[in-house]
């Protein structure tokens, strides 16, 4: 099933992203390319580990030395990691890849997020979200957007990705029937977002590319239709 967003209809207004704080850059650690959370840390997909750290204090707490190259999600119980063309499944313990499905995007795949029993996986240049089977990868549905996509989380039922186009970098929540956009956040010059997650109440995470750095942002208390 596709849903495909309606590039006539009129977009909303951009308002300023609110940063609240800023993490990092980790020692040993270039680029962020992916996030998430797992109920008490933050963690970042560094390229060649999983840095956890403290929202907090802001300190790391563990590392999994893992291959990490995009996206990363929790289930509550493990990790799952877009590493090139797959999907590795991580046992958090000890770091042991204990599964690993093919990528939709085969190689082109950002964001990851866990929702609803299936993974979503942002597909950058391909402007896309598509919600798969965990377990074989197989593709369930397929809704686009009209931007890159750089993350996708989902929060109390509300879908969201991240945009990063140039020096232009926004927090989208579109419509998941209709792929509508029906919020933009826009983050401040020369800040973008390569790896969202929400921690299921009142701030998203968002990696920061290049610059090592995880940024905390708001979540609007209200959204706007």
């Amino acid at each position: 099933m596709t849903s495909s967003a309606n590039k006539t209809a009129q977009q909303p207004a951009l308002r300023p992203a609110e940063i609240v704080r800023e993490y990092g850059p980790f020692s040993d650690a270039g680029k962020v390319h992916g996030v998430t959370h797992d109920g008490r840390r933050v963690w970042a997909a560094t390229g060649a580990s999983l840095i956890a750290f403290d929202p907090e204090s802001g300190e790391p707490t563990r590392t999994l030395d893992v291959a990490c190259d995009a996206g990363t999600a929790f289930d509550g119980t493990h990790f799952y990691q877009i590493a090139e063309a797959r999907i590795d499944k991580i046992d958090p313990a000890t770091g042991k890849v204990v599964a690993s499905i093919p990528a939709p995007g085969h190689g082109s795949d950002s964001g990851l997020t866990w929702a609803e029993g299936s993974l979503w996986v942002g597909q950058y240049r391909d402007r896309k979200i598509r919600q798969i089977d965990p377990a074989t990868g197989a593709v369930k549905r397929t809704i686009e957007s009209n931007r890159f996509v750089t993350g996708v989380t989902w929060v109390d039922g509300e879908l969201w990705h991240g945009t990063w186009e140039g020096e232009e970098s926004e927090l989208r929540r579109i419509d998941p029937d209709s792929g509508q956009v029906l919020e933009r956040l826009e983050m401040p010059a020369g800040t973008g977002i390569s790896g969202l997650e929400s921690d299921g109440e009142n701030l998203f995470y968002c990696g920061g590319g290049a610059s090592g750095k995880v940024r905390a942002v708001r979540r609007p208390k209200t959204a706007v239709a």
